[in-house]
């Protein structure tokens, strides 16, 4: 009953978001602040890791496929389709609940420990409108993150197998070429959107719902991270039965 009470109210805490508006000059601020600590600061680990992830899944593919007989240029067509359909969207969401997502709970904790949610509430204001809506709308911006994810994603790849020397730059380039589905990329980004959503609102429940002191937004986050993590991995599973099958 636990767990159908916590669902109940996060759906009541999106609805609730949508109420009654803060003034546009005031969310403007917001959302330029969101836009820089969730998007423009997940910038780098997101390059970093996904530079080398593309190139360790380079690696591991040609060392699988060590065989005379099958062509080098699948090297690169299974570093796309890794890339493209599974890490840039699912697995970088994953890491990113782990630091946006920890982010969102602990700033919105605090204010809760602090009690500033409850003054925004006696003063009238939506605090649910004022703390959440502007996540939600940075977030939409996340499909840039991914984009990025991808193309680094598959840069690493071509650079570990240059300088590796496990294939030649042609056989890489024709593998990335052969047999693309334009659809693929859309689904990546279908998925890329959805769990734009998930970041923004899990995380942002658990800050906003929390009881205790400063040692329970530690706990809040963690479980944020666990639960953002777990609600990603259950709608990758349905958008992909869905949208591929």
């Amino acid at each position: 009953m636990t767990y159908l009470h916590n669902i109940g109210v996060y759906f009541l805490m999106i609805v609730e978001m949508f109420r009654k508006p803060t003034k546009w000059v005031v969310m403007k601020q917001l959302m330029l602040k969101d836009i820089d600590d969730l998007i423009i600061g997940s910038l780098g680990i997101v390059a970093f890791i996904s530079f080398f992830v593309g190139g360790v899944v380079t690696i591991q593919t040609a060392l699988n496929i060590d065989n005379p007989l099958i062509p080098k240029y699948l090297v690169g067509f299974a570093t796309r389709q890794s890339i493209v359909l599974e890490f840039a969207p699912t697995f970088m969401s994953i890491i990113m609940a782990g630091k946006v997502g920890s982010f969102i709970t602990s700033s919105i904790g605090t204010m809760r420990v602090t009690e500033q949610i409850d003054a925004l509430e006696v003063m009238g204001i939506n605090s649910l409108n004022y703390l959440v809506f502007p996540k939600f709308i940075s977030m939409l911006l996340y499909p840039f993150i991914i984009s990025i994810a991808m193309f680094l994603g598959i840069l690493g790849g071509m650079a570990a197998c240059v300088y590796g020397g496990f294939s030649t730059l042609e056989d890489y380039i024709v593998g990335i070429q052969t047999d693309f589905e334009t659809f693929h990329v859309v689904y990546a980004f279908i998925k890329t959107v959805v769990f734009a959503f998930i970041l923004a609102t899990v995380p942002s429940y658990h800050g906003y719902y929390m009881k205790g002191g400063a040692l329970e937004v530690g706990k809040a986050s963690t479980t944020s991270f666990v639960w953002t993590s777990v609600v990603i991995i259950i709608l990758n599973y349905f958008l992909t039965q869905m949208l591929l099958s």
